[in-house]
């Protein structure tokens, strides 16, 4: 018998002054009943980052052919793909071919690290792509910050991120490891 996912509501209040994204979005989010709380909050800032009227979750974990969360347009074709963790290089390669852009958000320290060792070669040539590292200490500060029902102040200026709730503030500074080519910014 498969486990039932754990559901968690957000209301999120945006205030992306490098886009001029100003908006409040009420989400439910599953949990999948394998995912822990640090992965599902770095799925939540991934959300706050490409935040979108059109961007919605995936069933990531669930499914190989969807990502953790995307954006399509009007016709069906996928604008943006966003996925959390290490996923190995024919799901990124592959994840390329179907979207215009394709991000993904890794942590976990050491482990992230090997991942992008491995795999950075191969990824260059991947022109649409951006790795995206988030420090240890930020993903799991992420993960504290995790309840059934939140409500979140997400601010976003040059490049940094803050995400609060009434008793805790994260600070996010991500490390780009690898940045699409410039005629696809």
């Amino acid at each position: 018998m498969a486990l039932k996912a754990t559901i968690f509501k957000a209301e999120l209040q945006i205030v992306d002054m490098d886009r001029n994204y100003y908006h409040d979005h009420i989400l439910t989010i599953a949990q999948h009943s394998s995912e822990t709380d640090e992965r599902m909050m770095v799925r939540l800032l991934a959300f706050v980052r490409h935040a979108h009227e059109a961007l919605v979750f995936g069933k990531g974990l669930s499914a190989d052919d969807e990502p953790d969360l995307w954006q399509k347009d009007l016709t069906g074709a996928i604008e943006t793909w966003i996925d959390v963790g290490l996923p190995d290089e024919k799901r990124i390669r592959k994840a390329c071919g179907r979207a215009r852009h394709v991000f993904i958000y890794n942590y976990g320290g050491r482990s992230a690290d090997i991942w992008w060792d491995q795999n950075s070669g191969n990824l260059e040539r991947l022109k649409n792509l951006t790795v995206i590292n988030l420090p240890m200490a930020v993903s799991q500060s992420l993960g504290k910050l995790a309840q059934r029902n939140m409500q979140l102040l997400c601010t976003v200026q040059d490049g940094q991120i803050w995400l609060a709730d009434k008793s805790d503030t994260v600070q996010v500074d991500v490390v780009m490891l690898k940045t699409p080519s410039p005629h696809l910014r």
